[in-house]
């Protein structure tokens, strides 16, 4: 009887040896690729002839709809662009918040698409010396500017990361070099150490202070163009057009990612829709990044 039962015993014991082990649940499946736009679509308020936004909104929004990006910030958003832009574009979830209280203030809007995030937080501060002071300027600013971000979830994966869009000013290199410094610091306490992605109109280039201070190693941030496409061509690479009448000399637009990113692709959109037309002062910007699975 005792044999019989060691007999039992010894082909069960088999027969789980020769079932393959279930696989360790991974802690954070693996995101798919999150495309991202950065585009100045020129305030709404300008005296622009031919170019007024009355005239190109439509070819704006067909801009967007052909990248067809999962996270676009937008700077010199005026309320009303902003407005017409959710409206159009309703896919989008739309955090703006104005530089300056009151209606027709420009904003560094950032849209996120709603069927992918959740957003989770979201907050802006000032470039200045006192960050956390609405409308607060500093240095040799001619306006006040500010950073706009969102701490999204992707609903597929559950990951976490965070989004943040930016406009420099276009006067005071001293207040683009201290902006810098202060995006370094403030980013990385917002994002805490997840995954983070900046877009913005920086008004410098390449090379610049405040590209160096951002893309410095000890700062945590790649700039996507160069990192995808590591042999710069400058010439090609200019992204203010002023509608194709006033060109400008540098890539002063940029989409900046930490290393928690896979950078898929990256370059300067030149859509110029059915008439041939510039859609804005800027060409717009993007990449394609996937968020680095997270080993336990």
């Amino acid at each position: 009887m005792r044999s019989l039962w060691l007999l039992r015993l010894s082909c069960l014991a088999a027969a789980f040896a020769g079932t393959p082990a279930a696989p360790a649940a991974d802690p954070a499946p693996a995101s798919s690729t999150i495309s991202v736009m950065s585009f100045n679509i020129r305030f709404g308020t300008a005296k622009d002839g031919d170019n007024a936004w009355p005239l190109r909104r439509d070819l704006v929004v067909e801009t967007v709809a052909q990248r067809d990006p999962d996270l676009l910030g937008l700077q010199e958003s005026v309320d009303f662009q902003v407005d017409y832009l959710r409206e159009r574009l309703p896919a989008y979830a739309v955090y703006a918040v104005p530089r300056t209280p009151g209606p027709g203030s420009e904003s560094c809007a950032v849209f996120y698409r709603r069927d992918r995030f959740e957003k989770i937080d979201a907050g802006t501060f000032w470039l200045s010396e006192t960050p956390d002071t609405e409308a607060s300027k500093s240095w040799d600013s001619s306006l006040p500017r500010i950073v706009s971000w969102v701490r999204l979830k992707e609903t597929a994966s559950g990951r976490v990361f965070v989004f943040a869009n930016t406009h420099f000013d276009h006067l005071g290199s001293q207040a683009r070099t201290e902006s810098a410094r202060l995006v370094r610091k403030r980013l990385a306490e917002v994002a805490g150490g997840v995954p983070a992605v900046l877009t913005g109109d920086f008004n410098c280039g390449e090379g610049s202070e405040p590209h160096r201070l951002l893309t410095a190693a000890d700062a945590g941030w790649l700039d996507t163009l160069r990192q995808h496409t590591p042999k710069a061509d400058p010439a090609n690479e200019i992204t203010f057009t002023g509608f194709g009448l006033s060109t400008g000399t540098a890539r002063i637009d940029w989409v900046l990612a930490t290393a928690g990113w896979d950078i898929i692709d990256a370059g300067i959109d030149r859509f110029r829709g059915k008439d041939g037309r510039h859609p804005s002062d800027h060409e717009p910007v993007f990449a394609t990044l996937r968020l680095q699975p997270v080993r336990p």
